[in-house]
């Protein structure tokens, strides 16, 4: 029988409002950006990930305004249908806040699945509006950003965590050993 040893759970701090706040800011102005090219088929919704991110690790304090908010603010910056992307960022925010601590057990690549099919169900509500509004049929290169998006959610994460990591405490005395 091989022996394994289990890790216990890290514990984080809370994030802070304001964290979420200027987080979602920047990925509001990377969305913002001039992408140009082929670059903007392959470019994620980074306010959709930083969304997705504090609904899965702070579902209380994210709730459902701050996502109708800044998806206001993405159709407004985009000269999109106005709601589109709010309504589009609730329903994906949503599932995520519903299925939360299930994403939460897995691994990062595995959590990365998760999110990519909640991508593609924002992509698609802001594709069926479109549709509805009168646009042409996009090809299949629409979804491209959710792959990216996707790949992009273990450094994300990893990013989004170190604040709440803390400092490591120099009292505590680590061993290499089995405990």
């Amino acid at each position: 029988m091989a022996l394994t040893s289990a890790r216990a759970p890290e514990l984080l701090k809370p994030a802070s409002f304001g964290f979420i706040l200027l987080t979602l800011a920047g990925a509001l102005l990377l969305n913002l950006l001039p992408w140009q090219g082929l670059v903007l088929s392959f470019r994620p919704d980074f306010v959709a990930l930083v969304l997705l991110f504090w609904a899965i690790h702070e579902p209380r304090k994210l709730g459902i305004g701050l996502p109708w908010l800044a998806g206001l603010l993405m159709d407004i910056g985009d000269g999109a249908i106005l709601g589109q992307h709010a309504f589009a960022y609730i329903l994906a925010v949503y599932a995520a806040i519903v299925l939360h601590r299930r994403i939460q057990t897995f691994g990062l690549w595995q959590q990365a699945s998760h999110v990519l099919v909640l991508l593609l169900l924002a992509q698609a509500a802001m594709l069926l509006i479109r549709l509805f509004g009168g646009a042409a049929a996009p090809g299949l290169g629409y979804f491209l950003a959710c792959l990216t998006g996707a790949a992009l959610w273990p450094p994300l994460s990893l990013l989004l965590l170190l604040p709440q990591r803390g400092r490591p405490d120099p009292n505590t005395v680590y061993s290499a050993g089995h405990k």
